[in-house]
């Protein structure tokens, strides 16, 4: 019963196969492979324009050299305050930042409302050269809460940064997730509502170590190249890297395995709320909140249950209790039912 997350899942067959696949013979090293050229092509037909596609192993790298791209060491972030750039990445986008400045916000189900946007940048606006200012508004998609932007949401978001002077980035980590909850196309849900660049994650959905930071204007790439290779993240072998994202998005792989995934997470939710324990905030990606006793969660431990529990600061006093905990349930495309029956017998037992 392993809900911790969906880093802890394996790899997906289907990927596992390319990457064997692609260990035959010899490619040209550092991103000028034939599998890397095929990729790039991929993605901007996905995207529906040319855009810049830059391949890494690990989303703290992609989400970090994308903020130090777009934002000035002078510059402010703004982002969620249980963002994963603020909470998870031990300061990568400031120190591949040159000091740049990440500016937690708070917002209600891990999302930012239009009035906070707008009054963190006049906040931090004009102060000129005393205090950093607003250059970047970063998104998460799906959120830490497991809540996802709608692209009309994205759209007031981008268009009060936009009018700033910042830029807008979004941290797609669980970007699948969101695109198959939505049912929109991947151009939707990023550069027609706003987006600059985005860190597009495969690894949670069911790769070995593949994200890729893709810049929808390619004339903003520039000099990224040079980034990239500077920070360390320029891969020899790079082949490895895009023969996961050919077998991820080869006949909409990406999709079925994030649509696994969230049906996992509406299976298990139902399941709790059926035995009055229902997630406090709504399941819209492949995560699960719920608020549990110390003596359920000790139940569940011993029962050999995996999961985080989660710190619940900020939150409604009548959605979390002094005596609750607040557990944050991951599902991946390998839950299996059974794990989940198991876990909601354990959980909902008097």
């Amino acid at each position: 019963m392993n809900f911790a997350s969906d880093n802890a899942a394996a790899v997906a067959p289907e990927i596992m196969a390319a990457i064997a696949a692609a260990n035959q013979g010899y490619a040209l090293a550092y991103g000028n492979d034939q599998a890397t050229r095929r990729v790039e092509v991929l993605f901007s037909e996905m995207f529906e324009r040319e855009v810049a596609v830059f391949l890494v192993s690990t989303g703290t790298a992609a989400n970090a050299l994308a903020l130090a791209h777009v934002t000035p060491p002078w510059g402010a972030v703004l982002c969620h305050a249980q963002s994963h750039i603020t909470t998870d990445e031990c300061g990568a986008p400031e120190f591949f930042g040159g000091g740049l400045k990440l500016v937690g916000l708070q917002g209600e189900a891990g999302k930012i409302d239009a009035a906070t946007v707008s009054a963190a940048i006049a906040r931090l606006s004009g102060h000129r050269p005393h205090q950093v200012n607003a250059a970047t508004l970063s998104l998460t998609q799906a959120t830490e809460a497991g809540t996802i932007y709608r692209p009309a949401e994205i759209s007031v978001l981008a268009d009060i940064a936009h009018r700033g002077g910042l830029k807008v980035h979004m941290d797609g980590a669980r970007f699948a997730n969101a695109l198959v909850r939505t049912n929109m196309s991947p151009a939707a849900l990023t550069w027609r509502a706003g987006v600059d660049v985005l860190s597009l994650g495969a690894t949670k959905g069911g790769a070995l170590a593949a994200e890729a930071v893709i810049v929808f204007d390619p004339a903003l790439a520039a000099m990224l190249p040079e980034r990239r290779k500077r920070s360390g993240h320029l891969l020899s072998k790079h082949r490895f890297i895009a023969a996961q994202f050919e077998a991820f998005f080869r006949d909409d792989l990406w999709r079925v395995l994030a649509r696994r995934a969230n049906a996992m997470a509406d299976l298990l939710a139902a399941g709790l709320a059926a035995r009055g324990i229902a997630p406090v905030w709504p399941v819209e990606a492949n995560l699960v909140f719920v608020a549990i006793t110390e003596h359920r969660h000790r139940r569940l431990q011993d029962a050999g249950a995996t999961y985080y529990v989660r710190n619940h600061d900020g939150m409604p006093a009548n959605v979390i209790d002094g005596g609750a905990m607040l557990a944050r349930l991951v599902t991946s495309f390998s839950t299996t039912k059974s794990d989940i029956d198991r876990f909601v017998a354990i959980a909902g037992a008097s």
